[in-house]
């Protein structure tokens, strides 16, 4: 039988690439991303913002800014959320880097499914597993 890969968080806090994998994965996709710095952080924090500090949250656009203004362009926004978990580049990135690849509340894991199976991530806190996609009323 065939398996698909997933990749889901395994402790509290959530879903989220380091800079390392965000950048690995745009490479594998061939899409070129800015990493940058919102300057609210240093206000936030009292020092000076860097990718090698990880108290801050860097953003990523498919182009660069060049302009107070296009800070407000959702559509040049890139999002580690909107990777779909099965995709290859995704996987790849995660398990060449291993933990490396996790972002400051993450904990990457990969996982089979088979891929004949419908199927979604559920999270409890972060914390998250796949499941069998079944409907469900409210």
């Amino acid at each position: 039988m065939k398996n698909r890969k997933v990749v889901i968080n395994k402790c509290y806090g959530g879903f989220g690439l380091s800079y390392e994998a965000v950048m690995l994965y745009a490479k594998l996709k061939g899409i070129e991303l800015y990493p940058f710095i919102d300057d609210t952080h240093k206000k936030i924090y009292g020092k000076k913002a860097t990718i090698d500090n990880p108290e801050i949250m860097l953003h990523y656009t498919t182009k660069p800014i060049e302009n107070e203004d296009e800070l407000y362009d959702d559509e040049i926004y890139f999002s580690d959320r909107d990777i779909p978990r099965d995709d290859p580049c995704l996987v790849k990135a995660v398990e060449q880097l291993g933990e490396n690849a996790s972002g400051r509340f993450a904990s990457l894991k990969v996982v089979k499914v088979p891929a004949d199976v419908e199927w979604a991530i559920e999270e409890y806190d972060g914390i998250e597993w796949v499941a069998e996609a079944h409907k469900t009323w409210g």
